[in-house]
């Protein structure tokens, strides 16, 4: 059985986004110490000595069919500087989530994650046809809340009590999501924010 979504690569003006791949762990690895993210506790970033464990769990749902993992690559330096993921897929119903998404601190607040989300989410409503696709963070990562809102997505809810934290805290899960009727607007929307002057 095939596995859905295919595998593809895609490249915008600033980023390119690959097939996750073990050849891309050193650059991961120095993202990953760039801002010692791993150390935020209310997020899960893979640490630099775990990226090869972190690399193969993605592959391993990969090849169940519950992810696409991607590295995402300065086009300008071409170092791999994060990765991002199709996953919670739902083949019958054409629905996915962008998510287990991070990148090294030199590059946040930068063009790279819009552009990163254009070309996934492009991808997404144009070629699989996908129905919605959705975004989930902790309820309390205000600054990756305020970068989904950006994307344009909207505002689903929040799942109460939705999974156990490293450290055994309880997440509650903010949910947003962008459906099929609202992706020309939203990609209307993504390409004037990377064509404004920063």
């Amino acid at each position: 059985m095939d596995i859905w979504p295919p595998s593809f690569d895609a490249a915008g003006d600033h980023v390119s986004v690959v097939e996750l791949s073990m050849a891309h762990k050193p650059d991961l690895v120095d993202a990953a110490a760039d801002g010692a993210l791993h150390r935020l506790w209310y997020t899960r970033i893979p640490s630099p000595d775990g990226m090869e464990a972190e690399i193969e769990r993605r592959l391993a749902l990969r090849r169940q069919g519950s992810m696409l993992p991607f590295s995402v690559i300065d086009r300008a330096s071409g170092k791999v500087v994060g990765m991002t993921t199709y996953m919670n897929i739902d083949a019958v119903n054409r629905r996915l989530e962008i998510g287990s998404t991070w990148y090294r601190k030199s590059v946040q607040r930068s063009p790279l994650n819009t552009e990163c989300k254009l070309l996934l989410l492009q991808h997404a409503f144009e070629q699989l046809d996908c129905i919605a696709v959705e975004f989930r963070t902790h309820f309390i990562n205000a600054q990756s809340r305020r970068a989904i809102e950006r994307l344009g997505a909207k505002f689903d809810g929040i799942i109460r009590s939705h999974m156990i934290m490293d450290n055994g805290t309880i997440r509650d899960t903010a949910v947003y999501s962008i459906i099929q009727s609202e992706w020309p607007t939203v990609r209307a929307n993504l390409l004037w924010q990377l064509e404004k002057p920063r």
